[in-house]
This record gives C-alpha cells, sequence and structure tokens, in this order.
C-alpha cells in the first residue's frame, strides 16, 4: 500500500454502536501499520479510540450544535476535505452520512458504506414465516466495509487494556484505587434505552440481594447514567452497603472503562454496557427481552451460553427494542426468574475470570 493513505471512519450513533467499532478499527490499524485511520464520530467516543494504535486518531463532530443542518455538514465536509482522506467508509448509512459521502463519491474519493442487511432482520421479526436464524454481526458488516475498500482484515481485538486491566491508581473514587485479589467485582447494569430490553426492576433487585448473600468478598458495582438510574442507585447503595454507583461518582467514561477493565463479570441488558465491558474484556451475563443476540448486536467475543433468554413464540419482536411489546406484558422479560441470572453469574465465576 502507499504509505499516505488515509482512512477516514464514520459512526456518529449510540455509543454500543460505536463501540462495536473499536475492535474491527483496532485489527485494521494493527494489519495496515503504514495506514493512517481517522475515527469521525460524537465526542464520548474519545475514549475509545484515544490511544488505540498509533495511526488512529479521532475527531470530534457535533451534529447536533457546530455541524447542524446542511450548512453545518457543508462546513463539516469542508474540514474534511482539507485533510486528504483517500477513503471513506460510511459505518452508519443515515441521512448524514449519506449526504457526506455523496459529496466524497462527487469528488471522486473511494466510498463504501456498511450493509445493515435489513432483509434478514425483518424475517427475524416477522409475525408470520419468521425465521430465527443468525444475521452476520456488526463486527462483521464494518470489516465488509474495510474489505471492499481495500483493506481485507482478520479480527484479532481482546481489550482496551492490558491484560491486568487498566490503571486503578487513575479512579478518582476512593474505594475502587485497588482491587484485593480474593474480592469479586460483579458489575450490574440495569437499564436500557428502552423499557422492552430492561428486565424489571424488582426482580433484578431480587439479583443483587442474592449476590450480596452468595459472595460474601463482592463488591457489586453499578453502572449508568441518568435521572432514573441516580435513583435507583441510590436506594439500592442505602440497602446494599456492598453496592456502589460508579456512574455516579467516575470523573469521566474512561475511568467507568478502567474499573470496569476489572469486574469478573457484568450483567447488563442488551445495551451500550455490554459492548463496554465487552472491549475491556469482560464476560457478559446478557438479558434479552424483545431483541436477540441473532440480530448480530451481542457483545465484541461474547458466549452465546452466558446470555438469558426465553423461547417465546413472540420472540424476537424487534431488532433494536423501538417497538411496543406484542403482547402488552413484556413477559419475555417478566419470565425470567432471578435464579436464572444467578445460575449464568455463578457459571462465569466458577469457570474463569477473564475470556481466553
Amino acid at each position: 500500500m502507499v504509505r499516505n493513505e488515509h482512512l477516514l471512519v464514520m459512526r456518529f450513533s449510540a455509543m454500543g454502536d460505536v463501540a462495536m467499532l473499536v475492535p474491527v478499527v483496532y485489527s485494521v490499524a494493527m494489519q495496515y501499520p503504514d495506514l493512517r485511520i481517522t475515527v469521525l464520530s460524537r465526542g464520548f467516543a474519545k475514549a475509545f479510540f484515544d490511544g488505540l494504535a498509533p495511526n488512529v486518531g479521532f475527531m470530534e463532530a457535533d451534529l447536533g450544535k457546530e455541524y447542524r443542518g446542511l450548512r453545518g455538514l457543508n462546513a463539516l465536509y469542508r474540514r474534511l476535505k482539507a485533510k486528504h482522506f483517500t477513503a471513506i467508509a460510511d459505518m452508519h448509512d443515515v441521512l448524514r452520512t449519506q449526504y457526506l459521502r455523496t459529496r466524497f463519491s462527487i469528488d471522486r474519493y473511494k466510498v463504501f458504506h456498511i450493509d445493515k442487511h435489513r432483509s434478514g432482520k425483518k424475517r427475524m421479526i416477522a409475525t408470520t414465516n419468521r425465521q430465527l436464524v443468525q444475521q452476520p454481526t456488526a463486527f462483521e458488516n464494518y470489516a465488509d466495509v474495510l474489505a471492499r475498500l481495500g483493506y481485507p482484515v482478520d479480527l484479532n481485538f481482546k481489550s482496551l487494556f492490558s491484560p491486568q486491566g487498566g490503571n486503578l491508581r487513575q479512579v478518582s473514587i476512593p474505594e475502587l484505587k485497588e482491587k484485593k485479589s480474593f474480592h469479586k467485582w460483579i458489575g450490574i447494569a440495569p437499564f436500557a434505552a428502552h423499557d422492552t430490553k430492561e428486565y424489571p426492576l424488582e426482580q433484578m433487585e431480587a439479583v443483587v440481594a442474592n449476590l450480596c448473600q452468595l459472595y460474601t468478598n463482592a463488591r457489586l458495582l453499578l453502572f449508568g447514567a441518568g435521572r432514573r438510574e441516580r435513583e435507583c442507585f441510590e436506594r439500592w447503595c442505602e440497602k446494599y452497603p456492598k453496592c456502589l454507583a460508579v456512574s455516579t461518582h467516575a470523573a469521566s467514561l474512561y475511568e467507568e472503562l478502567v474499573v470496569m477493565s476489572h469486574l469478573d463479570v457484568m450483567v447488563s441488558m442488551d445495551s451500550a454496557n455490554t459492548h463496554l465491558a465487552s472491549i475491556v474484556d469482560v464476560p457478559v451475563v446478557g438479558i434479552w427481552g424483545s431483541t436477540h443476540p441473532f440480530a448480530g448486536f451481542m457483545g465484541w467475543r461474547q458466549d452465546l451460553d452466558t446470555q438469558v433468554q426465553l423461547d417465546m413464540a413472540c420472540r424476537p419482536c424487534s431488532i433494536y427494542g423501538n417497538k411496543m411489546c406484542r403482547r402488552g406484558d413484556l413477559a419475555c422479560l417478566a419470565g425470567i426468574k432471578p435464579e436464572q441470572v444467578l445460575e449464568k453469574v455463578e457459571m462465569v465465576l466458577n469457570h474463569k475470570n477473564k475470556r481466553p
């Protein structure tokens, strides 16, 4: 390859989708060390890509303010064009990235965009003749774009940090500056963007209470930001002294990732925290409701055997969790017993702390 090749990777969406880019960007950076790579995304993603590899850079674009509307996109395009990219990877394929890639195409740049395999996903949630088959994963879809641009890649990423995890001395939470060898750190991330993906809080609290009893040397670390999360975590921390709300006290997303890298297991919904745990090499016990791992959004290197889900004729009813429950009772979540979640956590803790 020519040494001055410069690849632009665009993805502006939710945190979990952008986190899933990390294994792919890392792998292409390692396998093409002379290729310059710039990831264009929202500001939070800086924590994922800063220091990922020597040839990876990050560029923030606030599409809601600085680059809002058509005038803003044109300004962003002018800024991007000045960086002399040689290839454009649109990993999002929405109106804004479609507009940007059209501008690049008109100016004869090499441009490819993601195939989201919508027809296969649509068949997964059909009310008749449903075809519940594994769809290409987000990681495979991202890698396919790179291959079409001329950068075929073997995905070989393990973690943002070394096998020992991130440096806990950098964490501003006094209780988490050190982890004893006999301690079990169990992550709990009970919230999601849609209620069709959230395990009922009463049942999740039963999981928390049982974990506190079962593991005398455990610390339960709670992840999730927002008003609902803060109110819930405040109650749980008062009731269960082993709980600590990491997202409430951490100074940054990077600090959360450092703490997360020392977890022995994460219990999470189909949400961003699944993907954050995955990119710091932590096994996830995932709880699935209206969505399904076969849609291609299970965390990086996660095991289907550690996922908790019910086999129901109406499930999955949504790819992203943004559809109303067809039954109206969210039985796919309410029907999961806390004991089923505890069994998976115990399986992970008894098997190994880290994945191979």
